[in-house]
């Protein structure tokens, strides 16, 4: 019987701990870019910049012309390619990794994309 229910106890420990590893999967599979977030991400950090539409015509604190976001060249390039300027900046743009997590980065990303022409 005391065999029973320890096997009964195993069995159970590891549907326990099988269940509570697929929610954890399932968790990171549900962060997907938030457009809501990164739109708060971007009117903190950005705005300034690029403008409250993307157009570039934020402040020029630094002297160049920010980035278009609405342009067709930026809207056409790959996500990794302006993941890759968010996160390590571009000529006078300041890298946003000091800053921002991964997670806040892809969701902006995901706010750039809705900005378009």
């Amino acid at each position: 019987m005391t065999t029973r229910i320890i096997g009964a106890a195993l069995l159970l420990w590891a549907v326990l701990v099988g269940e509570r590893s697929a929610v954890a999967g399932e968790v990171q599979e549900t962060t997907m870019p938030s457009v809501i977030e990164g739109k708060k991400i971007y009117v903190k950090h950005c705005v300034g910049c690029h403008g409250i539409e993307g157009k570039g015509d934020g402040y020029k604190l630094l002297g160049a012309d920010p980035a278009m976001l609405t342009a067709p060249s930026i809207q056409k390039k790959s996500d990794e390619a302006l993941l890759k300027t968010i996160h390590e900046g571009k000529a006078i743009m300041p890298p946003w990794n000091v800053r921002l997590s991964e997670q806040e980065e892809r969701d902006v990303l995901a706010y750039i994309r809705t900005l378009r022409k």
